[in-house]
């Protein structure tokens, strides 16, 4: 099996399928978690191979299906970039700059509240912001709602449509098909790990 297609800069596109179809899969290679059997991806014109997996992940942010949050605060969370040297000759941002970015992302949470006490759909917000901090060209979203509570799944929502309107690059695989007719400028339908309909 195999795929090839094209990003256009500040366009959303909308990857939907059957479980086991590959879109997981395919998010996970583009945003280069795991070797390619073949074939290349291409960033700008540039090459994979000749970026670093950082400058690469940095450029290109996967948000995953449930937010993986380290133990600590939600500060010490958001600064995983600069602990990591990920972020590296950008000055960290102050918590001034930190709650704005978490008002944009709808959440009132205080930055020294332990992260292990915050809701599902707080913490996948987390997950967005720390990606947003990385400034990435762009995001790739892996179910983000799949394993949130129902009145979850909206606060999620709300944020990548802020995104949208805000002209980010994004790849979402998601079955809220009334968020894909509402935001996607594309659908991609993926079976048996190829495109089958678009």
């Amino acid at each position: 099996a195999g795929v090839s297609f094209g990003l256009e800069a500040g366009a959303v596109y909308d990857l939907t399928g059957p479980s086991g179809a590959g879109k997981s899969m395919l998010l996970r290679a583009c945003a280069r978690m795991m070797p390619l059997a073949a074939g290349r991806l291409l960033l700008d014109g540039t090459e994979g191979d000749a970026l670093t997996c950082q400058e690469w992940r940095r450029r290109v942010c996967l948000v995953p299906q449930r937010a993986s949050l380290v133990p600590g605060t939600v500060r010490d969370n958001l600064l995983i970039p600069w602990a990591l040297k990920v972020n590296r000759g950008r000055p960290a941002p102050s918590d001034a700059q930190l709650a704005q970015l978490m008002d944009a992302a709808l959440l009132d949470v205080p930055l020294d509240r332990d992260a292990a006490r915050l809701s599902g759909g707080q913490k996948q917000r987390i997950a967005i912001v720390r990606a947003l901090m990385m400034k990435p060209e762009v995001m790739l979203f892996d179910e983000p709602t799949s394993a949130l509570d129902p009145e979850m799944v909206g606060e999620v929502l709300a944020v990548m449509r802020e995104l949208a309107q805000e002209r980010m690059t994004m790849v979402v695989v998601t079955h809220e098909m009334g968020f894909a007719r509402e935001v996607a400028n594309r659908v991609m339908f993926m079976d048996g790990g190829n495109f089958v309909e678009e």
